[in-house]
């Protein structure tokens, strides 16, 4: 057998840089130039002068991590969490709160200009949110530590798979302020309970919800121990075992309720809601606002979910088609429109990264288009719809890079991209969300 040769990597030379940071990128990081090449600098912020030391050199960026802030900006500010420099959960709780939105928008304009070659973008105010506990839904990891001989419950730490011990998450609900010390001690004093491998926390209006993943089974003695404990801190308990089937227990359904539009939205504890709850009810009122439907459009909404955009607007629309690739989301935005008797919504359970040709949702009659796709974003489907049918087109996103290069098949299809306006859902963190209204030329 014919061996191939090849060269081992030559360890990365030790350097200290000094750096002049321009800009920030879109996952938070400071911009600044080495040898003739983009070097990211994590936590460096724009207009400091800072020394880093390298540690990736690539053929066409570099990265650096921060050493020591040699001239500070005036936007700095000091990390509310003791945790802050080990985990992984926020990147930017050094940079004050008001300017993280400044420097996200800053970063969309950069990939707009870049990748859909649109400038001068008409940026509309941001929706905001209180800046801590302002997470409704969350995941703690839970994993065995040889060194230390315990199991740690908390986050991933920065750039590893390695978990960080948390006392306390000042951006998750108060309603899980003592879940980590609690569960860390109940798993370590319990060895019945060493196969729990991670928490799916949901706070909601039916209840505060917390779904024990676990990978060997576990005796009814030892849930019954831990439903005892939850029980008094207002905990709704259920487990989930290898076969992902997640255990009812005759618990409430969880729903949560937008009052503006009189709509109750129930979910499995498997489906995706919308973690920041304030800035998702002010998001479905502006993208109200911005559609301005008249009362005769058809409107299609793709990735629709469990209906979160799709229920709202069918009650401005004559009719809403949903498409969603989770069957389980599907199941529950049809019963959702029964349950808030709206009748001129349907859903159907698609693929979208499939080919639409045969599709039975799709229609030429559809003349407003919604999308809130994952971070993947909307290109396969974007590349496969016969855009100029539309006279409006919505993007939600959950990423800039994919929403900037989906507003270029949007622009090139005759459509001007007349408001955009970020959404700062996850606030200290690198997380940019942002809403996107075209109109037909």
């Amino acid at each position: 057998m014919a061996q191939i040769f090849k060269a081992k990597k030559k360890p990365l030379k030790q350097q200290t840089l000094t750096l002049d940071i321009t800009a920030m990128d879109h996952q938070g990081r400071g911009v600044a130039k080495h040898n003739n090449k983009v070097c990211f600098v994590s936590g460096a912020l724009m207009g400091e002068k800072v020394t880093a030391s390298l540690i990736e050199d690539k053929a066409k960026y570099s990265s650096a991590k921060l050493v020591k802030v040699l001239s500070p900006s005036d936007a700095r500010t000091t990390a509310f969490c003791k945790h802050y420099h080990q985990c992984g959960g926020c990147q930017l709780q050094h940079l004050e709160i008001n300017q993280q939105v400044i420097e996200k928008q800053n970063a969309v304009t950069q990939l707009f200009s870049k990748f859909a070659k649109l400038d001068n973008l008409n940026w509309q105010a941001p929706l905001l949110s209180k800046p801590t506990h302002y997470r409704r839904s969350a995941r703690i990891a839970v994993m065995y530590d040889k060194a230390m001989k315990k199991v740690r419950v908390g986050y991933r730490a920065t750039g590893s798979k390695s978990i960080v011990s948390i006392d306390k998450c000042d951006v998750l609900s108060e309603a899980f302020s003592d879940v980590f010390n609690v569960f860390d001690e109940l798993i370590n004093q319990h060895k019945a309970l060493h196969s729990i491998s991670h928490l799916q926390l949901c706070q909601n209006e039916a209840g505060n919800f917390i779904v024990i993943r676990h990978t060997k089974a576990i005796s009814d003695e030892a849930k019954s121990y831990v439903h005892n404990i939850a029980n008094a801190k207002q905990w709704l308990i259920t487990w989930q075992d290898q076969s992902d089937v997640i255990e009812h227990n005759h618990l409430p359904t969880p729903y949560y309720l937008l009052p503006k539009f009189n709509l109750k939205f129930e979910f499995g504890l498997g489906n995706f809601i919308q973690v920041n709850d304030e800035v998702n009810q002010a998001m479905l009122q502006q993208s109200v606002s911005w559609l301005n439907l008249q009362g005769n459009e058809q409107l299609l909404d793709l990735f629709c979910g469990i209906g979160n955009f799709s229920l709202v607007l069918a009650k401005q629309a004559k009719s809403v088609i949903g498409v969603e690739g989770v069957a389980s989301a599907v199941a529950m935005a049809t019963q959702n429109a029964q349950t808030n008797s709206i009748t001129n919504a349907q859903f159907h359970c698609f693929d979208l990264t499939q080919k639409i040709e045969k599709a039975q949702w799709f229609s030429k009659a559809l003349d407003v288009l919604v999308l809130d796709p994952s971070r993947t974003g909307a290109m396969a489907v974007l590349e496969q719809l016969p855009l100029k049918q539309f006279k409006t087109i919505l993007y939600v996103s959950c990423d800039p890079v994919t929403l900037a290069r989906d507003s270029a098949i949007i622009s090139q299809a005759g459509f001007e991209l007349t408001k955009i306006g970020l959404m700062n859902m996850f606030p200290h963190t690198g997380h940019i969300e942002t809403m996107a209204l075209f109109q037909r030329r």
